[in-house]
């Protein structure tokens, strides 16, 4: 899949209208000033480093995170109408969505996800990207935080166990939070669960989007992709960014040179 101009300017906006909308000071502005001085990485980024898995394409990232954004506020209103306890705030909900993957894009010097050189492995295996040898090896949730608290953004109780978390059971170092039998050792918030049924409903959705119609000979009924009706505008304010005017980072020099040949 590809992005326009226009769509990644467009993305960015809604996920900076976010913050807007939904995060208090002084966190809003210390988020703001974050995700400006890395605008142009974030922009450009995927949300995973190959076709199998979800969105690994220049803007996959923003997308995601915007996808994962409202689907959990509309779970949250599901979850709200059967009853769930009141043990969390929609600013925790959305700032948890937002961050859950913050830790892919590297560290302040490094970015994690850098172009595939090896042709065989792209034409293969559908790894357009592969991992920075360059980066020092952490867990993407334990690096997204790592880098909220480096930025001095704090965050809730709450907010660190999902983000930590919000993998499920698909990894196996969560087992000692969610595979618990005691009533007194399972998790006191439902925040972890919303926001992980969230992603996993967003990267469902962005591996059908890709694969389905490759299968489409195989498939009944045609399926209508559905856009995301987002109650926030887009057309407030520009955000000012250099992402699309200057592109500095190595990694998306060799990403960039064709992309908006098209």
């Amino acid at each position: 899949m590809k992005l326009s101009a226009e769509q990644l300017q467009e993305n960015w906006v809604i996920f900076i209208n976010y913050i807007d909308t939904y995060i208090s000071e002084p966190r809003a502005s210390k988020l703001k000033e974050f995700y400006d001085k890395y605008a142009e990485r974030i922009m450009f980024m995927p949300a995973s480093h190959k076709k199998e898995y979800h969105n690994a394409f220049p803007g996959g990232y923003v997308e995601h995170v915007n996808r994962v954004i409202a689907a959990a506020l509309e779970i949250n209103s599901v979850w709200s109408k059967f009853g769930v306890g009141e043990t969390y705030t929609i600013e925790e909900l959305v700032f948890s969505a937002m961050n859950h993957d913050l830790g892919k894009m590297g560290d302040s010097e490094n970015e994690s996800y850098i172009p595939q050189t090896d042709q065989w492995r792209k034409d293969k295996l559908g790894e357009d990207y592969t991992f920075n040898t360059k980066l020092e090896y952490m867990s993407v949730p334990d690096r997204g935080l790592y880098l909220l608290n480096q930025n001095g953004i704090n965050y809730t109780k709450n907010e660190f166990l999902t983000i930590k978390l919000h993998d499920g059971l698909y990894d196996d170092a969560n087992k000692p939070y969610l595979l618990s039998w005691s009533p007194e050792t399972k998790p006191r918030t439902s925040l972890i669960f919303i926001v992980h049924q969230a992603d996993l409903m967003a990267a469902r959705i962005e591996w059908e989007r890709e694969y389905l119609p490759k299968f489409k000979s195989n498939l009944t009924s045609s399926k209508t992709n559905i856009t995301l009706n987002n109650n926030l505008s887009t057309k407030k304010t520009p955000i000012k960014t250099k992402a699309l005017a200057s592109v500095k980072s190595e990694g998306l020099k060799n990403i960039m040179d064709g992309f908006f040949k098209d």
